[in-house]
């Protein structure tokens, strides 16, 4: 019955919300911490390419138009914060591409859980070939750890048959699969040479301070989805997503020079927030309000990397198409869930491989 697949839905909402109800601090008074500082992004050696990006992803939901689903106006599909710089005026090139670039994308918390009932319909790998990119899901375990994941990042990209000459895979790490990316980069280097480069999309790269409230067997709830045939491996995916120890591990492990790191992160305005997230929204809004109901708008920004956008959807509505598939739970739950994923990801290719020749 659809009414008990939306109960499970919302079971796994609450999971994934990681205790959206407890009323303890969120970040805990503890003194194992490296020193800590929030700064204004270009003096943490972020560069601010926003106002190319957007100049590139309003050209292609312009010239794609309501022909993809889920079409968006440009100004309401990202979310102005600051000052945004001035836009370039270069002309945007909607043709073929030259580099071939494959978006390699590793999912978050969980997906091999759920990835059979979500049923996805693959129309981002479809639209973006018909540029002349690709793009392939990494399968990971779900509800490991970032080191175990890392190593297995690291197995697939060294078994793909890849052409040779400057390397076309732009590895994009989606909430978690974000962490378990940086870790895969530092630890293998052999890998590194195949990439062109790191994206982080809505990524908990300092991790979420949800995670401080929740346990490891929270998360093993997933193991009960519909279809679901993942293990628990090696029972690490909460622990990994702490912030102490997200920051921590950066600042044990600076970050490969050789390879270019991009960020995307997730601020969505209030009512952007499905109602089923909006607990979670709520209870890390006591931390800060900017948040995408996960994690907070600066935890999802790689040190020294290239900010992209902000993005005016949801931690969910970013990559996980529920309501495409399960129109019911939709328009019950994942209330605010169509995003113009297929426009998105073809802009941020096109963004990458023209930033990619400029000269540095």
């Amino acid at each position: 019955m659809w009414w008990n697949r939306a109960l499970t839905c919302a079971l796994v909402a609450t999971c994934l919300t990681l205790g959206a109800c407890a009323t303890k601090p969120l970040i805990p008074y503890s003194t194992d911490t490296p020193p800590l500082v929030l700064v204004p992004a270009f003096q943490a050696g972020v560069q601010d390419k926003r106002a190319r990006f957007r100049e590139i992803y309003c050209a292609v939901l312009e010239a794609r138009g309501s022909a993809l689903p889920d079409y968006r106006p440009c100004e309401d599909a990202l979310t102005r914060v600051g000052s945004e710089p001035a836009g370039t005026t270069m002309p945007v090139d909607l043709g073929q591409s030259r580099r071939h670039l494959i978006a390699v994308v590793v999912p978050g918390i969980g997906y091999d859980c759920f990835k059979t009932w979500l049923n996805a319909p693959g129309t981002v790998t479809k639209h973006v070939q018909q540029f002349g990119y690709d793009a392939i899901m990494l399968d990971v375990n779900g509800l490991s750890s970032t080191a175990h994941n890392a190593r297995q990042i690291r197995d697939a990209i060294m078994a793909m048959q890849l052409p040779a000459g400057t390397p076309r895979l732009v590895l994009i790490g989606y909430s978690k699969g974000a962490a378990d990316i940086l870790e895969a980069v530092v630890a293998y280097p052999e890998m590194r040479s195949r990439v062109a480069a790191v994206v982080s999309v809505a990524g908990a790269v300092g991790g979420s301070p949800l995670a401080n409230d929740a346990e490891q067997y929270q998360a093993d709830l997933l193991k009960h989805f519909p279809g679901a045939t993942c293990t628990s491996g090696d029972g690490g995916a909460v622990q990994s997503l702490r912030p102490a120890t997200r920051k921590a591990w950066i600042a044990q492990n600076p970050l490969p020079p050789e390879l270019h790191y991009y960020s995307i992160v997730t601020f969505p305005k209030p009512e952007r927030i499905s109602s089923i997230l909006k607990s979670s929204y709520d209870k890390l809004s006591r931390v800060d309000a900017r948040n995408d109901s996960q994690v907070i708008f600066y935890d999802q920004v790689v040190p020294g990397s290239t900010l992209v956008a902000y993005i005016n959807a949801d931690h969910w509505a970013l990559a996980v198409p529920v309501a495409r598939t399960h129109t019911t739970i939709g328009s019950l739950f994942v209330t605010q869930n169509a995003y113009p994923r297929e426009a998105l990801t073809e802009a941020l290719l096109r963004f990458v491989e023209e930033d990619l020749a400029m000269p540095k």
